[in-house]
């Protein structure tokens, strides 16, 4: 991609979306444009060293951990050692995860304030989801309706409704 000012290749690119506005603006720029037009800042700033920076989060979990010694930790599958992690920064094998248990909970808990991945579920799975919840609602609504408990059954049919309607929560 080029520069929209001087047709260099494009280093820095920035989006600019507006809130109510379905159309996004993208710019593309060399990195003396950039600076040029004041959009990154003249001077170099330090970059970010995520391996400093984990080994910072991960040093106080000695202290606080209920291990006696990390440093002897070790992944009885791929061997590798709980202070290459440090280093390293990056778990290789998925029974590291169960090696590092202890060290590692209190820094998920810490960083991610969870220890539970709570991501997006796959389009399939959330439409599966939203059907078995709609089905279970309109059994409850049959079963008030049935037994004659009306206002329950109108309050589940609005519920419903809101669930089915296109701006609806999913």
């Amino acid at each position: 991609m080029k520069c929209q000012f001087c047709q260099n290749a494009a280093t820095v690119h920035l989006t600019k979306m507006v809130k109510g506005h379905p159309v996004k603006q993208e710019i593309h720029l060399c990195e003396p444009c950039a600076r040029k037009h004041n959009l990154i800042p003249d001077q170099t700033t330090p970059h970010v060293d995520l391996k400093a920076l984990l080994g910072l989060l991960l040093g106080p979990l000695q202290t606080a951990a209920p291990v006696a010694d990390p440093s002897a930790l070790t992944c009885p599958s791929c061997g590798l050692k709980y202070e290459e992690f440090r280093t390293e920064g990056r778990l290789g094998c998925p029974e590291e995860y169960d090696a590092f248990r202890t060290t590692l909970e209190p820094l998920l808990e810490r960083i991610h304030r969870s220890q539970v991945h709570a991501g997006k579920l796959p389009l399939a799975m959330r439409r599966r989801n939203r059907e078995e919840e709609l089905k279970d609602l309109r059994r409850k609504m049959k079963a008030a309706a049935k037994a004659e408990k009306y206002e329950e059954a109108a309050r589940i049919r609005d519920l419903i409704r809101q669930k089915e309607a296109p701006d609806g929560p999913r």
